[in-house]
């Protein structure tokens, strides 16, 4: 049985194996994703994005225990999460700690958890993510966390691999001014107000509905949030129903970001939140979005790596010492950038005329 049917077939040291290969961009690791794209698609992918010290790690944890043994008599789903850790500029190395706050699912074999290193990559994912998110997409597993490294604002980049993109914020950290500073919450189409027994916890949420309010009606208003932020669309409290996702589309009113409360290490408003996640999906599969999403998601996989590709075969091909002499160049400011550019191309093109 070779790496791929074994992964189908549901052995997790296959599993572990290839994530490895695809981490490292290894000739083995291609040759496995090219064999499980076609089993790929049908996972529900879940971003959990937000400033450093907001929770995220204790919130995926509390997340996967719901999806894992949900209390409204569904059947379990499987869950694989996928941590990314900062690496060290210095050392390149990172501590993946998020395994740490994560022990209590360890044993269980409907989880599968994955730390990766950003090895550099800004934007809150490492490189590789996209890749790796695939792989436990073919795996078979249901349910995908994807927590980010919490680098603030920069974290937009999960809302490209992401169906539903999670921002957690949490009480005492400068949240008035996080929440004006609108591009995080613009990504948002769950809105989490972690650590909610902390002082200030009304101040945080109320400037998060005043930007919502602000940022236009397909947020939602103030006035129509409640509790738990989902009145306006039907839903409140943990018995919500997510029937109330087909009069929306019907209304035209699309998604209101709901905000919700929840105390990570307690599980409050754990349920709540999972129950928001399903009806973002209903909401999605219902309205067409989803299938937005994703060609949204793959073209902008496919974007990336034919520019990456491209760049190597163009540096492969630039004549030996001609890169350097334009820095140089450049560095004396002989010529401009673009000057640089065009006589790189020029360069790069004249065997081919």
């Amino acid at each position: 049985m070779d790496l791929v049917e074994a992964i189908l077939a549901g052995e997790r040291l296959p599993l572990a194996r290839l994530l490895t290969q695809v981490e490292n961009d290894t000739p083995a690791g291609r040759k496995g994703l090219d064999g499980l794209f076609p089993f790929t698609g049908k996972a529900h992918l879940v971003g959990v994005t937000g400033a450093p010290g907001t929770g995220k790690s204790s919130l995926v944890n509390q997340l996967a225990n719901v999806f894992r043994h949900p209390q409204n008599g569904t059947l379990p789903l499987k869950v694989a999460v996928v941590a990314i850790d900062p690496s060290s500029p210095f050392t390149g190395g990172a501590l993946l700690g998020d395994r740490l706050r994560m022990r209590d699912l360890c044993g269980d074999p409907g989880v599968f958890i994955r730390s990766m290193a950003s090895r550099g990559a800004l934007g809150g994912l490492a490189r590789a993510t996209a890749d790796v998110v695939q792989v436990l997409d073919a795996a078979g597993f249901e349910v995908i966390l994807i927590e980010t490294v919490g680098a603030g604002q920069s974290e937009v980049d999960i809302a490209r691999l992401a169906h539903t993109t999670i921002v957690v914020e949490a009480p005492g950290m400068g949240d008035d001014i996080q929440a004006i500073k609108a591009g995080i919450l613009e990504i948002a189409d769950i809105l989490v107000v972690n650590k909610a027994d902390r002082p200030g916890v009304e101040n945080t949420e109320r400037a998060l509905r005043a930007m919502l309010e602000l940022a236009g009606p397909e947020y939602g208003s103030a006035s129509a949030f409640g509790r738990t932020g989902r009145e306006h669309h039907g839903a409140s409290g943990s018995g919500a129903s997510a029937d109330t996702a087909p009069e929306l589309i019907e209304q035209g009113s699309g998604w209101v970001t709901p905000v919700l409360r929840t105390i990570g290490p307690q599980a409050h408003g754990i349920e709540e939140v999972v129950q928001a996640i399903f009806e973002h999906r209903d909401y999605l599969q219902k309205s067409g979005e989803w299938l937005d999403r994703e060609r949204s998601r793959l073209k902008n996989e496919l974007d990336i790596l034919l520019q990456s590709t491209l760049v190597n075969k163009w540096n492969s091909q630039l004549p030996e010492g001609v890169y350097e002499s334009t820095l140089a160049r450049l560095c004396e400011r002989q010529i401009s950038p673009f000057q640089a550019v065009d006589r790189l191309m020029e360069t790069r093109l004249q065997p081919c005329l």
